[in-house]
């Protein structure tokens, strides 16, 4: 398809770290991606939860479903768009790849086990570990570490960063992934990054919202009532019951939620339509000095937000939840006082990374940052098994 002039055009990327001839029949983009399907840490993500975990049902999303969802919502807005398709779904795949198991439970107990180990540490920022993983944990070729992914890519991956870690990847690359996050745009907002980046940002909050509902409700910790009180559910569902008067059920759910999601996937494409053709970009870097041009209208922006309160209030914050979330954060702060007082405990690949020890393969790191490093890597199960093991307790059953 032909690509619009504010899109991302493999041909002319700002390409990879470490220089590599081109591919005799794959784009740089497709190549990316390629990268990312092959990785430890993509199949990893197979086990790996969002809200429920992995002992909590079969049917539950996993971070590998979760991020196939948002791969294909992304390319059916980038096609009618004109961006590049290939980009916005390697991004897709990889914007998950530095989460922890159990979740954000186990994110926000690794960042305190950091920040309790070292008051001055950067913490733990899954977006940050997501490039961390693909910039230097994947361990894959002969001559470098990580996969070598091109900037677009990496620039997607990194949607989130603190100022503190901006600065310090900044230093390290200077323009490269960060800078968006440390320089300001001439009317002095924050800088954006690519329209494919903005999409499959967007396009992973379209995914979670519907796909938690499912989930909400197969759990039974949420009920079709209470999803009433939410407009955005609540619409289409009535035009669903409109068009199907007898349907109910797990049918009706599903119906629902397609209405809902095709609803929000057009009207990205109508409001991003409108938004390119008032800022008129005339290439991608014209679009990293406007405001977010991939966007809701406003009224959709309004009932999208009201979705996420809701299921903040009524999911994420549910007893049933918030027990298992504690119970998660208790095995990942055991692990890490583990591995921080054992070192032994983990495999030796580990050990070397130490500082000190780095061998010509291995990127070196603080110890603590290595056994982040780990315990991020690790499955749910994994971590409920090495919990167990070392701790001679079960928390979950697996």
């Amino acid at each position: 398809m032909t690509l619009a002039a504010y899109a991302c055009d493999p041909a002319q990327s700002r390409g990879r770290r470490i220089p590599e001839p081109v591919a005799p029949t794959r784009s740089d983009f497709q190549r990316d991606r390629d990268r990312i399907v092959h990785s430890t840490a993509f199949r990893r993500l197979v086990y790996k939860t969002q809200v429920f975990l992995n002992h909590e049902g079969d049917l539950f999303r996993t971070r590998l479903t979760h991020s196939l969802e948002v791969a294909q919502l992304g390319r059916s807005i980038a096609r009618t768009l004109q961006l590049n398709e290939d980009l916005v779904e390697a991004i897709a795949l990889a914007h998950d790849l530095g989460h922890t198991p159990f979740g954000h439970a186990g994110q926000d107990a690794l960042n305190g086990c950091l920040k309790s180990h070292n008051p001055d540490s950067a913490g733990f920022e899954h977006n940050l570990q997501s490039l961390r993983v693909v910039d230097a944990l994947e361990e894959r070729y002969p001559t470098y570490n990580g996969l070598n992914l091109t900037f677009e890519t990496r620039e997607g991956i990194l949607k989130h960063c603190s100022r503190r870690n901006a600065r310090h990847i900044e230093g390290r690359e200077p323009g490269g992934v960060a800078r968006r996050f440390v320089s300001a745009t001439s009317a002095g907002g924050e800088q954006q990054p690519s329209l494919e980046a903005q999409l499959a940002n967007l396009a992973d909050e379209i995914a979670y919202n519907a796909h938690d509902i499912d989930d909400g409700v197969r759990s039974g910790l949420l009920t079709l009532a209470q999803l009433e009180d939410v407009a955005l559910f609540s619409q289409y569902r009535c035009e669903t019951l409109r068009a199907h008067p007898a349907l109910q059920g797990r049918r009706l759910l599903f119906e629902t939620i397609r209405r809902m999601l095709s609803a929000q996937v057009y009207d990205v494409m109508a409001a991003t339509q409108q938004a390119l053709h008032n800022a008129a970009p005339a290439d991608v870097q014209a679009v990293r000095q406007q405001p977010p041009l991939v966007c809701f209208s406003q009224e959709m922006a309004l009932q999208s937000a009201a979705l996420k309160r809701f299921l903040l209030q009524n999911l994420y914050r549910h007893p049933q939840v918030v027990q298992t979330t504690q119970a998660a954060q208790q095995v990942v702060r055991d692990l890490f006082e583990a591995y921080m007082s054992d070192p032994a405990q983990m495999p030796q690949a580990h050990i070397d990374r130490f500082d000190g020890i780095e061998t010509p393969h291995a990127a070196g790191a603080k110890p603590e940052r290595v056994v982040a490093d780990y315990i991020a890597g690790m499955t749910d199960r994994f971590a409920a098994k090495e919990h167990e093991r070392l701790k001679g307790r079960t928390v979950f059953p697996v």
